[in-house]
């Protein structure tokens, strides 16, 4: 054979290369089967100068210096070795020659290892060479498969095992090929570093049941026990056959319907359902199942499976007949809606709802129990929203009803907006808390900050210590708390955004009158009040006296000349109206009914000696001028 040719040309390689160095071959790995034996081919070199009258070597066993006392493996001078290969090795090269080769027999387990040749010229001409071999025992023939074997395409499976044993020779045979083909033997080969193997060679074509399938392989020693097998399964790879689909399906009208599709495959298939070129589900698995609820009119109709992988794919269709349920005779079917559910504010959104029946039925659509468009004696009716708007968001129902019944569909327009604050938000101080509400209406929904300009701080929704939001339908209340605020409240700036605009607006400040008893306090508070009380009974105390002065200076029915400020009344008023005002007046300030007027502090320092006019003093005027000079 063609490779029994390269050994020969390897020593004349190797004899051409003397040129006066220490130097050695030897495989850097060979292997051979448990209770067989093993050559291990070597060769060395050292300068010519030194022309030694004898040659000898050792061979050490995982060591290559002496100093370490390694297991002596073959020692030419004496003959003395390691216990563990007494009887076991003997040099099959002439040293003289160059050649160090090494046999080893009845090889187990405790000799792999690595194997170092000193040479020995006698003297100080002692070296030992760096080069060494890997043994390793094996008890299993090594089984090749192609990385990838595909049904239908020619594959070649080897088996290979070592044969570096001159004693004795393997045989190979295949275990579990029936039906894969006839093996055949392609003989003894030499590999790169001078080793040796028996190939044997099995060449078939794969099906897809043949994937999983246990291929062996078996090295028998002719005259001997020793007999060594290995296996491999094969991964076969094929495209996907659709084995498991429901056959046409009837289904009556709002029933549940299922529909199974499975497949064969390796690699695992994609699976997906779709109708009219529409995906309704898909999944990589071996059996896929399709659910659908409520079934109607609109759902009747062929679906099809695809399966398929990186080798191929399988179709196949079912049939689904929605039959009309056991309703009273020629009742409308249920409606079916289509058209667009969601748009933007602004856009035309036109929405279709159709149904059968016999005879043909009144098609309405409602909103809030409010007809939008109706036709008679149609079985379809289109309605058109142009420009809608963000009332034309909710819920809608589509009604079909004839002399033998009635059926409803409800479906939902969403109508997406920029952001719009409503007028409920504001600020308002409660004690030492300042809280600002910021409504606003959107869709989607907004974020929302709150920006303190005097402060440079914009605080969002992320910062729950600050912000609560809560969102009820289109609405959205963001609520921030500030705390310590009351007596100087910031400006507010509430900005909403959404994916369609940006709203801001400086929240106002309700509940003055509260902002000042809240900077009053409640001891402020307790003072102002015995103020205002004491001012009461002090006006009282003047208007009796007053009255039980002057009564006596006139007559039942004479006019009087001059009116006091406290019975002031307007030009041409009637005197019973005129009386009436009084008498209330009075019993105001005595307390007899009634809640004590509102005690108005607003004058300030600029106005006093302001006094009006007797024209348009009045009582309350009276009683904050009286305040102010407490006060003051």
């Amino acid at each position: 054979m063609i490779f029994l040719t390269a050994l020969p040309l390897f020593w004349i390689m190797i004899s051409a290369s003397r040129g006066g160095h220490w130097g050695a071959w030897m495989p850097s790995s060979i292997s051979a089967f448990e209770g067989t034996c093993v050559s291990i081919p070597c060769r060395f070199d050292f300068p010519d100068e030194l022309r030694p009258a004898v040659v000898h070597g050792v061979w050490y066993f995982n060591s290559p210096y002496p100093k370490n006392y390694p297991p002596v493996v073959f020692k030419s001078r004496t003959q003395v070795v390691h216990e563990s290969f007494q009887g076991r090795s003997r040099l099959l090269g002439d040293l003289g020659l160059r050649n160090c080769t090494l046999l080893l027999s009845n090889v187990s387990p405790e000799l792999g290892g690595k194997y170092y040749f000193r040479g020995d010229l006698g003297g100080y001409n002692q070296y030992t060479f760096s080069e060494h071999s890997v043994l390793d025992i094996v008890n299993t023939p090594n089984i090749v498969v192609p990385p990838e074997v595909v049904a239908g395409t020619e594959v070649e499976v080897s088996c290979m095992v070592p044969d570096n044993c001159p004693e004795l020779r393997p045989e190979l045979s295949w275990l579990g090929h029936e039906g894969l083909g006839e093996p055949a033997v392609l003989g003894r080969l030499r590999e790169d570093e001078g080793t040796w193997v028996q190939v044997s060679l099995l060449h078939f074509v794969p099906t897809r049941e043949a994937n999983g399938h246990r291929l062996g392989c078996q090295a028998s020693f002719p005259n001997t026990t020793l007999q060594f097998e290995g296996y491999a399964s094969m991964d076969v790879k094929y495209p996907p056959v659709i084995v498991e689909m429901n056959s046409s399906v009837e289904a009556i009208e709002g029933s549940h319907v299922s529909l199974l599709c499975g497949a064969d495959s390796n690699p695992p298939p994609l699976l997906t359902w779709m109708r009219d070129g529409t995906v309704l589900r898909e999944a990589v698995a071996e059996s896929l199942l399709l659910e659908l609820e409520e079934v109607t009119p609109a759902e009747d109709g062929v679906y099809a499976c695809l399966a398929e992988n990186a080798y191929g794919q399988d179709n196949r269709t079912v049939g689904l007949s929605v039959m009309f349920p056991s309703y009273p005779a020629d009742a409308p079917w249920k409606p079916t809606v289509n058209g667009t559910m969601v748009a933007v504010e602004g856009e035309t959104v036109s929405i279709l709802c159709s149904t059968q029946s016999n005879p043909d039925p009144i098609l309405t659509i409602f909103k809030e129990k409010q007809i939008l468009s109706t036709v008679i004696y149609e079985s379809e009716l289109q309605l058109e929203l142009p420009a809608v708007s963000p009332e034309d968001d909710g819920e809608y129902w589509c009604v079909a009803e004839n002399q033998y019944g009635q059926r409803a569909t409800a479906f939902n327009l969403s109508v997406e907006f920029a952001p719009v604050l409503l007028l409920e938000s504001h600020c308002a101080a409660a004690r030492d808390t300042v809280q600002c509400l910021c409504v606003v209406k959107s869709n989607p929904e907004p974020s929302v900050a709150f920006e303190l300009p005097s402060r440079n701080v914009t605080v969002n929704e992320s910062e729950r210590e600050f912000v609560y939001s809560e969102r009820s339908g289109l609405v959205l209340t963001s609520i921030l708390t500030l705390r310590g605020q009351a007596q100087a409240p910031p400006r507010v700036i509430c900005t909403a955004r959404n994916l369609y605009g940006a709203k801001s607006l400086e929240l106002p400040f309700q509940g003055a009158h509260r902002l000042m008893w809240a900077k009053i306090g409640p001891v402020g508070a307790v003072v102002a009040f015995a103020i205002l009380i004491a001012i009461v009974c002090y006006i009282t105390q003047t208007r009796r006296k007053k009255n039980v002065t002057e009564s006596p200076s006139f007559s039942a029915g004479d006019n009087p000349p001059v009116l006091f400020s406290s019975d002031f009344r307007i030009s041409g008023a009637p005197e019973k109206y005129e009386s009436e005002r009084r008498l209330g007046s009075e019993r105001r300030l005595l307390g007899l009914r009634g809640e004590p007027p509102e005690l108005d502090l607003s004058y300030s320092h600029s106005d006093l000696g302001k006094r009006p006019t007797k024209d348009s003093y009045t009582l309350t005027e009276e009683l904050a001028e009286y305040a102010e000079i407490r006060v003051k």
